[in-house]
């Protein structure tokens, strides 16, 4: 499986790091060692002094899909659940400032901790989902599906003219703001509506 992730796929996400608005959708990947399943603990890493979280809605592909159409990208995911797309922020600007590709800064062991799925059809409209992160009781980001430059569907069929979709493979559809760092002891709730799917420590 793979982990195929969106960046800037907020607007105010790219005015707060500064950036343009994409014009199609930034895509990177994460190895499947990047996953942090069942809530466990992320411990700091030695290489960065400058962990950031990145809450994000995830959406789990259901069946094998190749140039997929728009209106047929419904047909390709049944499950959803909140990610954090961690990141080396102080690795991820040395790597941008210098012109050099920054998967270092986004792809290591542990670097995609997800929650519980749960099936797309108990949602209306995937397009407008609300979602939130908390941070030791407080929330610091919170945002909905509908303020994303590039939808759910749109992202589906735009990746799979490059990458063919397999069952099992994740996609980080992009997080809104209010990033910032993490520090040990960090309890990390992160939510869609009011349903707590991801609960853990940072130590």
């Amino acid at each position: 499986m793979k982990i195929i992730c969106i960046g800037l796929n907020y607007r105010k996400h790219a005015i707060e790091m500064g950036r343009l608005f994409p014009t199609e959708p930034v895509v990177f990947l994460k190895p499947d060692s990047s996953i942090l399943k069942n809530n466990k603990p992320f411990f700091l890493p030695d290489f960065s002094s400058e962990l950031h979280y990145e809450v994000e809605v995830v959406v789990k592909i259901c069946r094998l899909g190749k140039g997929i159409a728009r209106k047929f990208a419904p047909r390709y995911y049944d499950e959803v659940t909140v990610g954090i797309d961690l990141t080396a922020r102080d690795l991820q600007n040395r790597f941008a400032k210098a012109g050099l590709p920054w998967e270092l800064s986004k792809s290591f062991d542990g670097s995609a901790p997800i929650g519980k799925f749960l099936p797309v059809s108990l949602f209306e409209d995937i397009g407008n989902i609300g979602f939130r992160l908390d941070i030791n009781d407080k929330t610091v980001q919170h945002s909905n599906t509908s303020d994303m430059i590039f939808g759910i569907n749109e992202i589906v069929s735009f990746v799979s003219r490059f990458f063919t979709l397999k069952t099992g493979d994740l996609i980080f559809s992009g997080t809104p703001s209010g990033v910032g760092p993490l520090k040990p002891n960090d309890h990390l709730v992160a939510y869609i509506e009011n349903k707590p799917l991801l609960d853990f420590m940072i130590r």
